[in-house]
């Protein structure tokens, strides 16, 4: 079963962002994170809410990326963090929430995640990715690792395709975020069609 997360970036979007989220949530992802954590706090939340309706008429889950207070006062149950946002969370907000996810670099920082709450974990970047072009990716070792030492969903980020999808999933991975393609293509619905095909769903 090909489980493809979508984070968000709207600035590689070539259309207007919610028109492209209402495709890409139509065009059956397991999730979408709304990764937009560069706006301020008052316009993140009006982006937050917008994408939230967007995201329930399809029935998909939208999980918000930072602001764990403002995704609490607006009755999301789902937020992804870094690290440092796990280990700062207050403890009042944390228990409202029913996902969090928490994107890590290391096994140690996945244990450590687990530890304080996460259900899901982010690893990578694993392939090559126009994102991180000066960085080397950290592979599938680096990524079998990770999902060996923790027991919940792990989910590969950066550069995953059609072609090397399933060895994420060989390396123990639950599935995988896309970013970029889903922001960019200029279908996400046949995007998503021909990435099942190559799997031969």
């Amino acid at each position: 079963m090909c489980n493809i997360i979508c984070v968000t970036n709207r600035k590689e979007c070539e259309e207007p962002f919610f028109v492209r989220l209402a495709k890409v949530t139509e065009a059956g992802v397991l999730a979408v994170i709304l990764r937009e954590k560069d706006l301020p706090p008052e316009e993140y939340r009006a982006y937050a809410i917008q994408a939230k309706n967007i995201c329930e008429y399809y029935g998909v889950p939208c999980i918000l990326h930072t602001f764990a207070e403002i995704a609490d006062e607006e009755s999301s149950d789902c937020i992804h963090l870094s690290m440092s946002g796990i280990r700062e969370l207050d403890v009042n907000i944390r228990k409202n929430f029913k996902v969090i996810g928490v994107s890590v670099h290391s096994a140690e920082e996945a244990e450590e995640a687990e530890k304080l709450g996460a259900t899901y974990l982010t690893a990578g970047h694993i392939f090559m990715t126009d994102c991180k072009k000066d960085i080397p990716p950290k592979g599938l070792e680096y990524l079998k690792e990770i999902c060996s030492r923790v027991s919940i969903p792990v989910y590969a980020i950066g550069g995953v395709c059609g072609s090397n999808y399933k060895s994420v999933e060989n390396a123990g991975a639950a599935g995988a975020c896309i970013m970029g393609a889903l922001m960019r293509c200029k279908d996400p619905a046949e995007y998503i069609r021909k990435l099942r095909e190559e799997l031969g769903e």
